[in-house]
């Protein structure tokens, strides 16, 4: 309970230094665009698999589901709520961190055993101005696109099996889908991709940036990292969620 509590502190002082420097010395926005821009691209690919997929199960479970009740026209709603709300954020946030944020703790890693920090520390350059915040502030700036992309394939590919494998109308599908969301739900989704953003990235920056000696630290720290965001990311979504919507 100690170390958990140990690393809480340890985690919080990094946010603290982070936070601190970024205010004080800035940052460069050509880094900020360049790790953005090496983000978006290396998510992209594997997001755009997935939710097709994702999309298209929920399509095929929702209209099992409903169908014995003779609700299947109420696909289009289910493919919306559960896309849109929940599953297109958190799965935008899990690729992130399974590609990003590995990369993140690796390379910072390499750059703890290597002295590297060490050297910019001596050079009196702010590790965490230089090296964290282009990326938190790129990794920001595009998983709420990276999210609204996650968020179209997933109806689109739904609306896709939909209509055309199981034999439903496309208007209602439609009908049923915009009638249900809410331009606040695109709202609340793009808030969950900002935090989980910001939580992927420093969280694997930390663990990269504390990383033990030799390749082994490195490998653990990424390790690490990837299952502290996955987790974190998901504790957080639901206690959005039922802030957001648990009264409803």
């Amino acid at each position: 309970m100690s170390s958990i509590v140990a690393a809480f502190g340890a985690y919080a002082l990094f946010l603290h230094d982070l936070i601190r420097a970024t205010i004080r010395y800035g940052v460069s926005w050509d880094e900020v665009l360049s790790e953005g821009y090496q983000i978006g691209v290396k998510s992209l690919s594997i997001l755009l698999i997935i939710n097709v997929f994702v999309g298209s199960n929920l399509a095929i479970q929702g209209y099992n589901a409903m169908q014995p009740l003779g609700g299947q026209r109420l696909v289009g709603m289910f493919v919306a709520l559960a896309g849109v709300r929940e599953l297109a954020p958190i799965i935008a946030a899990a690729m992130v961190a399974a590609k990003a944020g590995t990369e993140m703790a690796s390379q910072i890693g390499v750059m703890r055993i290597q002295e590297q920090i060490d050297a910019l520390e001596v050079m009196a350059i702010n590790p965490y101005a230089t090296l964290i915040a282009p990326r938190m502030l790129g990794i920001m700036m595009v998983m709420p696109a990276l999210t609204l992309i996650a968020v179209f394939v997933t109806l689109a590919s739904g609306y896709a099996v939909s209509v055309h494998q199981l034999g439903l109308n496309g208007s209602v599908y439609i009908e049923f889908a915009a009638d249900n969301i809410q331009l606040i739900d695109f709202l609340y989704c793009e808030v969950k991709a900002l935090l989980f953003g910001l939580i992927i990235c420093t969280l694997s920056c930390w663990f990269g940036f504390n990383c033990k000696k030799g390749p082994e630290g490195v490998g653990e720290a990424t390790n690490r990292a990837v299952v502290a965001s996955a987790v974190t990311c998901v504790v957080v979504n639901y206690f959005i969620s039922e802030l957001l919507y648990g009264g409803l």
